[in-house]
C-alpha cells in the first residue's frame, strides 16, 4: 500500500459515513410519514458497508500494470429498507386510519435514529482526523528535502 493511498482510505470513509448520517437525518425527517409516493408508509432505511480490502504487492503490482487498483477503505452497498413490522397507533381521525381506527406509522426510532447520527458523526471525524495526519506526515517528509 502506498502512502499516499491512505488518502484514498481516508476519503472512503468519509463519503460512506455521509451517507449514513443523511440516512439517519432522512430517517428522523419522515418520522410520522403515512404516504411514500411507492404507496403505504415511510420504512426505516439502512445503510449497508462493505470492506474494500487491499491487495498483496504481486496482485496489486499487476493490477496496475492493468490500472484496476485496490486501495482498500470502505463503501456503500446498499441502502435497505427496515422490514421490521410498523407501528399501529390508534387514531381514527387521522386520513390513513383502517377500518379498525389504526393508522400504521413508520417503525423509525427517534432515539436509535440520534444515536446512529451520532456515532456516523464520531466516525466521520476520526477519518477526518486521520487524514490531517497523514496530510501532517507528507508535509514533513516534503520539508525534510528542503
Amino acid at each position: 500500500m502506498s502512502f499516499l493511498s491512505s488518502f484514498d482510505i481516508s476519503a472512503s470513509g468519509l463519503t460512506a459515513e455521509r451517507q449514513r448520517l443523511d440516512i439517519a437525518a432522512e430517517n428522523l425527517s419522515n418520522t410520522n410519514t403515512t404516504r411514500t409516493e411507492s404507496g403505504g408508509t415511510y420504512r426505516r432505511k439502512m445503510v449497508v458497508l462493505e470492506e474494500v480490502p487491499s491487495t498483496s504487492f504481486r496482485t496489486k503490482f499487476n493490477s496496475l500494470l492493468s490500472r484496476t487498483a485496490s486501495k482498500g477503505g470502505v463503501k456503500v452497498t446498499e441502502i435497505i429498507e427496515d422490514q421490521r413490522d410498523l407501528n399501529p397507533v390508534y387514531n381514527p381521525s387521522h386520513p390513513d386510519a383502517n377500518e379498525d381506527g389504526y393508522v400504521m406509522m413508520p417503525n423509525v426510532d427517534p432515539v436509535k435514529e440520534t444515536i446512529d447520527g451520532m456515532s456516523a458523526t464520531r466516525s466521520y471525524e476520526a477519518n477526518i482526523t486521520a487524514f490531517n495526519a497523514m496530510k501532517m506526515m507528507a508535509q514533513k517528509a516534503l520539508d525534510i528535502g528542503k
